[in-house]
């Protein structure tokens, strides 16, 4: 089965492949990639039908098609790898963490990593949360910053559910990192955590010292409501 939904996804791609609208993806990308030209609507387009087809397959035929896909130059295919993922992330087997480490450390970026990140590896935390520290502890030693980030990103959804106590730690540890997607994680997941428990925001930036650009992304959400307050008080 997962020749036949591999082929299936190539071919509605090449259909609407348009090589003029690849070249400005592929430089917003820094030419990491090479890319089809497909829009991200019309991508999305063609996905939804096609993961809903290939809903049945077994976990095996899932991690060999989502490989396959992956091994695939245009990066659209890694989007669609993702997308069937996401299709499959309620009945994944505890092994299943394997596969996403993986595509998390191949063809690595932002663009795939933070939804495999927030949504997949979230997700799988959720189900099977005697592995978080199994891996999340590996992930902040591992000096792969990608790893590092989905450590720092995982709870995104989290909400009130966060382990308040190891985003913290996590950030201590790295905050000093002169990697952009490090610093802009820690601001991120700040940000989220803010939403739902402001003051252990603001208590953790007064005892740590940060890089600016977390520091900002930490707090925009909370200076926002604070500006809001001051036009309401008026």
């Amino acid at each position: 089965m997962q020749s036949a939904c591999v082929n299936e996804i190539v071919n509605r791609f090449n259909d609407q492949a348009d090589a003029q609208a690849a070249l400005p993806m592929k430089q917003y990308m820094r030419n990491q990639f090479e890319f089809l030209g497909i829009s991200s609507p019309a991508r999305v387009a063609l996905t939804k039908p096609w993961v809903k087809e290939f809903k049945g397959m077994v976990e095996d035929q899932l991690e060999q098609a989502v490989k396959m896909l992956w091994d695939l130059p245009e990066r659209e295919y890694q989007y669609a790898a993702v997308s069937l993922l996401e299709e499959h992330k309620k009945k994944s087997g505890i092994d299943h963490i394997d596969l996403l480490e993986w595509l998390m450390i191949n063809k690595s970026w932002w663009d795939t990593v933070d939804t495999i990140a927030s949504h997949l590896v979230g997700s799988y935390f959720l189900r099977y949360p005697e592995q978080v520290a199994v891996y999340t502890e590996k992930w902040m030693v591992s000096g792969n910053l990608w790893l590092q980030r989905t450590a720092l990103l995982f709870q995104l959804a989290y909400k009130k559910h966060t382990d308040v106590e190891r985003l913290f730690s996590y950030i201590a540890m790295c905050k000093d990192s002169e990697e952009f997607f490090i610093r802009k994680a820690i601001g991120w997941a700040l940000r989220e955590l803010s939403k739902s428990d402001p003051q252990a925001v603001l208590r953790f930036v007064k005892q740590h010292t940060l890089s600016p650009l977390s520091y900002r992304e930490a707090l925009k959400v909370i200076n926002r409501d604070r500006n809001i307050s001051d036009l309401n008080d008026k």
